[in-house]
């Protein structure tokens, strides 16, 4: 992607890796990275930071028509008989991304379950995922991502999202199709 934007007004960011949230103030130039599941990684003079798609109109994009493109396509990773609420669930998790690794977390095989149990009445994702590695500082931010997505299907009445190690992940659980956007095939 790689566009040098002076941002249109004052955002507030993820630093990467620490997770910090930092400000950063109008007409700060960036350079945008990577842009996936409606977040932006972007340069500033000061590091990596990530950009919500809540605040996308600041780098002057506009993020509706971003996340329709991505929404397309598939995953190996989604198991095959899931129902159509485990689809959505799945695609909301499609669009959550580490910002150092341009393939999504379902590609990249870091959600080890994702089970909806219905509890009096109430519908409740559980997610269980890991991470590429047990000290990212991206964890929580990652996880809340996922959360957050989750929670914005109507049919969803809750979700939590548990940060797993056991199995630790390694490069076999990546998707064919994550493994065609990282060249590894």
């Amino acid at each position: 992607m790689h566009s040098d934007i002076e941002l249109k007004r004052e955002v507030e960011a993820i630093q990467i890796p620490s997770g910090d949230s930092i400000h950063l103030p109008q007409g700060t130039r960036v350079i945008i990275t990577q842009s996936l599941g409606g977040t932006y990684t972007v340069a500033t003079d000061h590091g990596l930071a990530r950009i919500s798609s809540k605040d996308a109109d600041a780098l002057g994009i506009d993020p509706i028509s971003e996340q329709k493109k991505q929404d397309e396509q598939s995953s190996s990773n989604v198991p095959a008989d899931a129902t159509d609420l485990e689809l959505q669930v799945w695609d909301q998790l499609r669009g959550v991304y580490d910002p150092e690794i341009p393939v999504n977390i379902v590609d990249l095989g870091l959600v080890y379950d994702c089970a909806i149990v219905e509890e009096e009445g109430k519908k409740k994702v559980q997610i269980k995922m890991t991470l590429t590695a047990p000290g990212c500082g991206m964890g929580p931010t990652i996880a809340a991502d996922a959360q957050s997505r989750v929670m914005s299907i109507d049919e969803i009445d809750d979700a939590a999202v548990d940060l797993v190690w056991d199995p630790a992940w390694n490069q076999s659980m990546i998707s064919e199709e994550g493994k065609m956007k990282l060249g590894m095939v």
